[in-house]
């Protein structure tokens, strides 16, 4: 058992190490490679970035996310189970998605192969005990968790649609995630192992990332982080419960809301405005809701900076619910969803006002 100070410097050293780990990679990736996930362009695909860069960023993610794993039991040799079920589940679906995000950037693969690898990660998840906890028949939470975990996997892949986007509200969630710790008090757990290094690898890449980019996370990064984000949203906001321990679905329902709304609302919006308009919603284009944000008068990096803000707000909202509200009841869940349907509203209102598109500049 470790003193709170100890743990301070246990995890501040952990965030140190992954931050240098994270920025050596990557620092190397770009001086020794320059065309993984650097395609010709396609006249199908419209992407917001003029220029190619190398899309390696989540090759970073992985190792130093392998390496959390590698540590823990260093840090915490009495938590450190032989066999957890779920944590061996999560390494493999992370593996999957890593893989057949490399193979996506390096061959550009079909997108039903794609979906079926999304698919098969939460299967996997399922199959190690780690599936959304809702309903009382099994096989409605199984379903809700596969369109979860498929659905957060192209969300995020959407999301990487400007410099420094995808990568901000990932750090937002995990940073939500460990709020949840922190306001427990389970501080000696893989989990925090696990969500320091990934936010420190984000932080690390967050270097090359911001505007304007040397490098893109791709869908090696967009993939990997899709599956444990999914799975970090299951466990700490699906499946989270109160300080009192009863069960409570809305309160999960809309903790998960909050804290992934920004990936929803923009693939949300974007679905609706493409099938509207008579096309593809897995067909790239400049129609993001962060791309409208640049059409009213923001910077690439202004619109980082208000998603990172906004994924800040969620982060808030998060602590204020597991920290003050011991009971939930229906106006909570009103209060809560009309911030949803309010940012939802305004996001999406900002894709229908009349401006010129970066197409027309």
């Amino acid at each position: 058992m470790y003193s709170g100070t100890q743990l301070f410097l246990i995890y501040s050293g952990l965030f140190f190490a992954a931050v240098m780990f994270s920025l050596l990679i990557n620092s190397l990736f770009m001086r020794f490679s320059r065309t993984l996930g650097s395609r010709e362009p396609d006249a199908a695909l419209i992407r917001w970035s003029a220029s190619h860069k190398p899309a390696f960023g989540g090759i970073a993610f992985f190792i130093v996310f392998l390496g959390a794993f590698a540590v823990n039991g260093a840090f915490f040799p009495k938590n450190s189970a032989a066999w957890q079920p779920e944590l061996f589940g999560l390494i493999a679906a992370t593996c999957v998605g890593f893989l057949v995000g490399l193979a996506d950037d390096a061959y550009n693969t079909r997108p039903l192969l794609k979906l079926f690898a999304q698919i098969v990660c939460a299967l996997v998840l399922i199959l190690s005990g780690t599936y959304i906890r809702i309903f009382d028949t099994l096989w409605v939470d199984q379903l809700i968790t596969v369109v979860w975990v498929v659905g957060i996997m192209n969300a995020i892949n959407m999301l990487d649609n400007m410099d420094a986007i995808s990568t901000v509200v990932s750090i937002m969630i995990l940073v939500g995630a460990l709020t949840v710790h922190l306001v427990n008090g389970a501080m000696e757990s893989i989990q925090v192992v696990l969500l320091v290094g990934t936010i420190a690898a984000l932080c690390g890449f967050l270097f090359y990332n911001w505007n304007p980019s040397r490098m893109f996370m791709g869908d090696t990064g967009s993939q990997f982080l899709g599956v444990y984000l999914a799975y970090v949203g299951i466990v700490y906001f699906w499946n989270g419960q109160a300080a009192s321990g009863a069960h409570e679905p809305w309160r999960q329902a809309v903790s998960a809301l909050i804290m992934f709304i920004l990936p929803i609302v923009d693939t949300t919006t974007v679905t609706i405005n493409r099938i509207m308009k008579g096309g593809s919603p897995f067909v790239g284009g400049r129609d993001h809701t962060t791309h409208h944000l640049s059409y009213a008068g923001l910077s690439d990096g202004q619109v980082a900076l208000t998603f990172a803000a906004l994924g800040a707000v969620s982060v808030f909202l998060n602590f204020v619910q597991l920290r003050f509200i011991p009971a939930w009841n229906n106006l909570y869940t009103a209060l809560f969803v009309l911030y949803a349907l309010l940012l939802f509203g305004i996001l999406f209102g900002m894709t229908h006002r009349k401006g010129r598109s970066k197409n027309d500049a």
